[in-house]
């Protein structure tokens, strides 16, 4: 996706307000930001400069700001031209350094799965600041489990081109033309297979694990009383011997 967004500095400057009139409409809940950085630094979507101008115009057309917040509760701000109004709930964004906390990697790692190619931020600003959609705290865990299969990076990158294409089909199924389409298809559903098959040797293996170590935690529990007793024994046979000698 790689979409633009904008640091709270960026944004103003771009969007030409002042942080007076961001704090006044960002209370009077005209728009909020997506986000925020691990130093609590607002971050926002290019779309909110549309708001923005919108607004813009109203307040040189005479409105005051809380007469703005009863037209959007009202009849909301204008759409780009075939745009329907979103009615789905506003994605959550995380910066690189939250995305690593929530899979318990260091950022280095996230940097470096991106440089793979295996994840690719939502969106990235002029600044360098790179942004994750949420759902990628479950890729992340998703790769830590691959790379415990004994997948290498190479292979994962694979997977994740895999699950792309899919999203992509899924949202649009004519983004490819019918041969390709099944042809991707039946790749996939090749690779799941393939997948399942390692996963239930795995399943078949930790099993096994299990019930090995389960005996031998028992085994060594019998052992450690054995030598337990067996050191009684001794300081009780020390004590014999020297109640002969007496």
């Amino acid at each position: 996706m790689n979409e633009k967004a904008y640091i709270l500095d960026e944004f103003l400057k771009t969007a030409g307000i002042s942080k007076d009139d961001l704090a006044l409409w960002e209370k009077l809940k005209l728009f909020k930001p997506i986000g925020f950085t691990e130093d609590k630094i607002p971050f926002y979507a290019a779309e909110t400069l549309d708001k923005v101008a919108h607004i813009k115009k109203l307040i040189d057309l005479g409105y005051r700001p809380e007469e703005i917040q009863k037209i959007i509760k009202k009849i909301g701000l204008p759409q780009k031209s075939g745009e329907k109004p979103s009615k789905t709930k506003q994605p959550r964004y995380l910066t690189v350094g939250t995305l690593a906390e929530k899979v318990n990697v260091s950022p280095r790692t996230i940097k470096h799965w991106e440089d793979k190619g295996i994840l690719e931020p939502d969106m990235r600003s002029e600044g360098g600041f790179r942004m994750y959609s949420e759902h990628y705290v479950f890729f992340g865990q998703l790769i830590k489990d691959l790379q415990l299969f004994g997948y290498s990076l190479d292979e994962i990158k694979t997977i994740s081109d895999y699950f792309r294409d899919f999203i992509k089909i899924q949202t649009t199924i004519e983004i490819y033309d019918k041969e390709e389409t099944e042809q991707k298809l039946q790749t996939m559903a090749g690779e799941i297979k393939s997948l399942l098959e390692k996963t239930n040797l795995l399943k078949e293996g930790i099993q096994r694990w299990e019930d090995l170590l389960k005996k031998k935690k028992k085994e060594l529990a019998g052992l450690k009383t054995m030598n337990q007793k067996r050191n009684n024994d001794s300081k009780e046979g020390n004590k014999d011997a020297k109640d002969d000698i007496h």
